[in-house]
């Protein structure tokens, strides 16, 4: 209280400790001006006043409360340097006026008002706003009100101020959590629709948007599209593309900034076709989505009024957005996954199909074998025999079919030019890639312990991953409620060579005992859906690389298969 005067500190005291308690009764800053509003106008038995604050967006002075005036009357908002409120704020001085009727710089709103003065609300250099009171007696304030108004005003701007602070805090927090939960959200998506409606949805929520739209760069075309437009009050828009030197995130995609517009109703963007054909849409904060230096898209938070973006509101914004990016390249690349997954069982129904071809072609053989013996033991017929052409075209047929038997169980053996030297932990590796996806969908961990030291096998790399890949699956839908799958790697020294062993244990069902024996038999199944031919396949693909496949054990806690390959 030492920078009061000594005449009114006795009188200021109660009024600025019922001004500054005001931040403890309540946190919401129009319910505080109301209250600060009541006591100035109780203080200086004021006939009228108003509290206005300066619009950050607009620059302009707007009523924020008043007492005294009719609705018809009360100001909108005023330009710096007008009337006694834009006077005192532009210069930054307090101003008292005891007789309105000779005051130039007044401008009426009450007939009755005859005295004015008015102060500036400041927080240090910052000037929040104005408070302004009217008496209907010429010489109604006198110098020491003047004097106290000052420094009522001074506090109230610190009011007001701890207020917003507290406020931004928990509006921080708020969108901290809603960020973190949005993020979330994000990342689970892989339907890209559907993350492209969340994205847009969660930045409506968040930040203080009339529509938001996710534009999608296409930089092969230099088009970009609109994927994606929360706007609860706006028309449809067309989502074909455009192309980018027609569009306004142009900008955004060239510059990789953001980008902030105050008022897209201008004439200078009316020709722009990226824009939605909303009248009611004003400032817009245009943000990129940028993956690795490339920007895959740009998201538009549009505002339904001047509205000029703080930096909280562009770091949330920019978040988003990266968050949008990651979770947009993530689900192309689990695209990718379930496009190799479906590529590969096409392969696996090939090979599948030509093994069975193989088996097939092999079980004729023998009989066709007897067949041509016994047609070369019937011996020869006379020239005008017509059974000497029936031998003939017989010989030729049995020829034929055996030329087609051997083609067949030539293609279905693997070219030894397609074995390689490869690392066994690699293909292993590989393979667990190639069905992370599945795992995660089907809730299955999986643990890899790979041999002590680097081995190597001569292998057809995708047969040994089509027999890995039989034996994961084939563990997985044995644990339908999810599960683990251990791997793990070792070396077995036998005569004359060494082996690699893969033991692949599950925590399934196990397998069937009726069927334990005969698990590696064509057409051999446990499961209704099954074709019987996996693991049929399977040992028949390790076979021809001189290895083989065992089941170790099963039982209801889990079963372990066993493949075997020759080292290099």
């Amino acid at each position: 209280m030492a920078g009061l005067p000594p005449l009114l500190s006795a009188r200021a005291l109660p009024v600025l400790v019922e001004l500054t308690s005001i931040a403890t009764r309540t946190e919401d800053p129009p319910t505080a001006l109301r209250a600060m509003m009541d006591l100035f106008i109780r203080t200086f038995q004021a006939d009228g006043g108003s509290i206005a604050l300066l619009s950050p967006d607009t620059g302009r002075l707007e009523t924020e409360v008043q007492f005294g005036l009719s609705t018809a009357s009360m100001r909108g908002d005023l330009k710096l340097g007008h009337g006694i409120t834009g006077w005192c704020v532009l210069n930054r001085r307090a101003l008292l006026v005891p007789d309105v009727a000779v005051e130039p710089r007044y401008i009426s709103v009450r007939a009755a008002a005859r005295c004015e003065m008015a102060a500036p609300m400041s927080d240090g250099d910052q000037i929040i706003g104005v408070v302004d009171l009217e008496s209907d007696r010429v010489g109604g304030f006198q110098l020491e009100d003047l004097a106290l108004l000052e420094r009522l005003a001074t506090e109230a701007a610190r009011v007001m101020q701890r207020l917003w602070q507290l406020g931004q805090l928990k509006n921080k927090a708020r969108q901290l959590e809603s960020l973190i939960t949005a993020g979330q959200s994000l990342v689970t998506k892989l339907e890209q629709q559907e993350l492209f409606d969340t994205l847009t949805r969660e930045s409506y929520r968040m930040l203080p948007a009339r529509a938001c739209g996710l534009y999608l760069h296409d930089a092969n075309s230099a088009t970009v599209r609109l994927a994606s437009l929360t706007n609860p009050d706006g028309p449809p828009i067309s989502s074909e593309p455009i192309p980018l030197n027609s569009c306004l995130v142009a900008t955004v995609i060239h510059t990789k900034r953001q980008a902030w517009f105050a008022d897209i109703q201008s004439a200078e963007f009316r020709e722009l076709g990226d824009l939605p054909p909303d009248p009611g849409l004003r400032s817009v904060l245009a943000t990129p989505m940028l993956f690795e230096g490339e920007v895959l898209g740009v998201v538009a938070v549009f505002t339904g009024h001047m509205h000029r973006f703080d930096n909280d509101e562009k770091r949330l914004c920019a978040a988003l957005a990266s968050l949008g990016a990651v979770a947009l390249q993530n689900a192309r690349l689990y695209a990718r996954v379930f496009q190799s997954e479906d590529v590969l069982r096409k392969n696996e129904r090939l090979t599948t199909l030509g093994l069975l071809a193989a088996e097939i072609a092999h079980e004729i053989r023998n009989p066709l074998t007897v067949l041509k013996l016994l047609h070369g033991g019937l011996g020869t017929f006379p020239e005008n025999d017509p059974r000497r052409t029936d031998m003939r075209v017989i010989g030729e047929k049995l020829d034929q079919l055996e030329a087609i038997v051997g083609r067949v169980l030539s293609f279905a053996q693997a070219p030894t030019s397609l074995h390689s030297r490869w690392s066994f932990s690699d293909i292993v590796t590989d393979t667990l890639v190639l069905v992370r996806l599945k795992f995660a969908q089907s809730k299955v961990t999986t643990e890899y312990q790979p041999p002590s030291r680097p081995l190597f096998v001569n292998a057809h790399k995708g047969q040994i991953q089509q027999v890995l890949l039989n034996l994961l699956i084939n563990a997985t839908q044995a644990m339908p409620e999810g599960g683990t799958i251990t791997l793990n790697a070792s070396v077995e020294d036998r005569p004359g060579t060494s082996l690699v062993c893969l033991d692949i244990s599950d925590t399934g069902n196990g397998v069937p005992a009726a069927i334990r024996d005969r698990i590696f038999d064509s057409f051999l199944s446990g499961r209704t859906d099954g074709t019987g031919l996996g693991l049929a396949i399977a040992k028949r693909i390790l076979i021809s690389h001189h290895g083989n496949i065992a089941l170790l054990r099963s039982g209801p806690d889990g079963t372990t298969m066993r493949i075997t390959l020759p080292l290099a």
